[in-house]
């Protein structure tokens, strides 16, 4: 008598039993899951039952939850659902338990007219007053761009200190203090030979009136037109005009509050970027601790790489700049053309914006070279041909070899973008940002496409 033949109906009989509590079990914790979302907390049964189908089985527990046949219990073991287990006192079955501060509310519905359109014209006048908001301080921005940016460039120097075992507040002081060092040499230079010469100006200005009134041209100019009766009754009739004069003082006025807001920002600049060379370690960590754990890494390599590219091309910026002062100050001291010391910064400070910085420094030297003398002036042209050539194919490439190259069409559009929006500034910041967005391009967005 084969035994195994025996057996196999109880073994039918137990796997069919599981499926079916199995089946039982799911749709409860669906049911009790639906229970949850809804907010509205039900009792469980004390006890199951559920139906065996086409068998016609049924399956029977008591209050403790187990089952009523032995061969069921040792047919499903461990996998049998845990016992039911009685509520807590003061909760019968169905009861709803109470909130010390009542039950939550079914939420608003998302897809309400109302709701969309309320919060929709939240968010469009926010919008708008941010928009507003960052139009009022443009100013303040500028400054602080230009402050990060300056920070940025004096921080590789400040790094190579540390690097060689000077604290930081210390490396700090001493890159600060160059920096005010060279403005006030830079100051030096500038102010008093234009104060002088504007003094000159002043004085000899009458003579050069009457020069001109004096002058071939002009006598028989006004032999045929009387322009200078006519000249003088204009000047008379607006020395006489009241509003003539209050708007002459008010640009005067304005003038002079332009200059104060300017010596103002200047020192505002200075303060913000020590502030920022000494706290750049903290206010950078700072800024990671916001990135999620598991991009950090990448974000601070890129972060670092653009902050250490954006620094070396300012370095290397200034450098060309002022090697292309010093040069022409040597040129027009020898060459003699006048006004070489102011002649010389104007040039420095014009060779910081990018691909024509150098090109307007040369033309206003050869300008003033050639109302001294036309010869000097074909000698200072001759001169910055074979400078810039030597610049651009020898000094250039070794001192920007470590900043990003960027193309060239980049560079244009970057530099014309820069200009547009915030004038010389933004055509000095233009070239820095394209090269970190040039960055992030190469390093995140062409690599995500090929992934996806």
């Amino acid at each position: 008598m084969d035994v195994s033949r025996l057996w196999a109906p109880v073994t039918r009989w137990g796997e069919f039993r599981r499926r079916q509590l199995e089946a039982l079990e799911q749709s409860n914790h669906i049911a009790a899951r639906a229970v949850e979302v809804d907010d509205v907390p039900v009792a469980a049964p004390a006890a199951a039952t559920a139906s065996t189908g086409s068998a016609g089985l049924t399956d029977s527990r008591d209050s403790t939850g187990s089952t009523d046949s032995p061969v069921d219990e040792m047919l499903l073991g461990s996998d049998a659902p845990e016992p039911h287990r009685s509520p807590p006192p003061g909760e019968g079955a169905g009861s709803i338990p109470t909130a010390p501060y009542g039950t939550v509310g079914r939420p608003l519905n998302r897809h309400s007219p109302f709701y969309i359109g309320f919060f929709g014209a939240t968010g469009a006048m926010l919008a708008v007053g941010l928009w507003q908001l960052m139009g009022r301080l443009t100013t303040t921005l500028t400054v602080l761009v230009v402050a990060f940016f300056l920070t940025l460039a004096l921080n590789p120097i400040v790094d190579r200190l540390v690097a060689r075992g000077v604290r930081r507040a210390g490396a700090v002081a001493v890159v600060f203090g160059g920096a005010i060092v060279v403005f006030v040499l830079i100051g030096f230079l500038v102010i008093p030979p234009v104060v002088d010469q504007g003094a000159q100006l002043a004085q000899t200005a009458p003579t050069y009136a009457q020069d001109a009134l004096n002058s071939r041209w002009v006598r028989e100019i006004d032999k045929n037109y009387d322009v200078i009766d006519k000249v003088q009754a204009e000047l008379t009739t607006k020395l006489s005009d009241q509003r003539f004069l209050e708007g002459l003082l008010g640009g005067l006025l304005g003038a002079g509050r332009a200059v104060l807001n300017g010596a103002f920002q200047f020192f505002t600049i200075l303060v913000l970027t020590l502030y920022f060379l000494a706290s750049l370690p903290r206010v950078k960590q700072a800024a990671y601790a916001m990135v999620p754990s598991t991009r950090r890494a990448r974000f601070v390599s890129l972060s670092e790489e653009i902050m250490r590219r954006v620094g070396s091309y300012a370095i290397g910026q200034v450098s060309i700049a002022t090697l292309n002062a010093i040069l022409s100050f040597f040129m027009m001291s020898l060459v003699g053309i006048p006004y070489a010391a102011v002649l010389a910064v104007s040039v420095g400070l014009l060779g910081l914006i990018p691909m024509v910085g150098a090109t307007l420094g040369a033309v206003l030297v050869c300008l003033v070279a050639f109302f001294d003398e036309p010869q000097k002036a074909v000698i200072a042209g001759v001169y910055y041909l074979v400078y810039q050539q030597l610049e651009n194919y020898l000094v250039a490439p070794r001192i920007m070899q470590r900043t990003v190259s960027v193309p060239g069409p980049v560079t244009v559009v970057a530099a014309l973008a820069g200009g547009a929006l915030l004038g010389v500034l933004g055509a000095l910041l233009a070239i820095p940002v394209a090269a970190g967005l040039l960055l992030l391009y190469e390093e995140v967005l062409v690599p995500r496409q090929r992934r996806a």
